[in-house]
């Protein structure tokens, strides 16, 4: 990546994050986080990650209020960020903090078993 790709990224995302709060007025949209953006080198593609807090359905009204937005959202890029090229963008659900707490809860059930033998072990001596 170019310094100028990293840079277009970094006010992509916020720009991006305050469209979706301030600007959007779609009462689909809940709680929505710009996670990470993936940009072509030539500027043209943006792949944009973001994650929803709520239930499977709240998700995937979100996910259909932003993906009806895309036009509106990369015309506000277009006027904010004046570049020769707006990209073309395209939303992808991140799903990657689900997985995680998934994980971590996993984890933390694993501890507890194996706190709980250790406890029945002493009990047993």
């Amino acid at each position: 990546m170019s310094v100028r790709s990293d840079r277009v990224q970094v006010q992509m995302k916020k720009e991006i994050s305050r469209i979706l709060q301030e600007d959007l007025k779609d009462p689909r949209i809940g709680f929505v986080t710009i996670t990470r953006i993936d940009l072509t080198g030539d500027l043209r593609h943006a792949k944009i990650y973001f994650s929803i807090l709520g239930d499977e359905a709240s998700q995937k009204a979100s996910e259909e209020g932003i993906k009806s937005a895309v036009g509106f959202i990369r015309k506000l890029i277009g006027e904010r960020l004046k570049l020769k090229y707006v990209p073309e963008i395209f939303f992808m659900l991140d799903r990657s903090l689900e997985y995680s707490i998934g994980l971590e809860k996993t984890f933390e059930r694993i501890r507890n078993e194996r706190d709980d033998n250790k406890d029945s072990d002493k009990e047993i001596q």
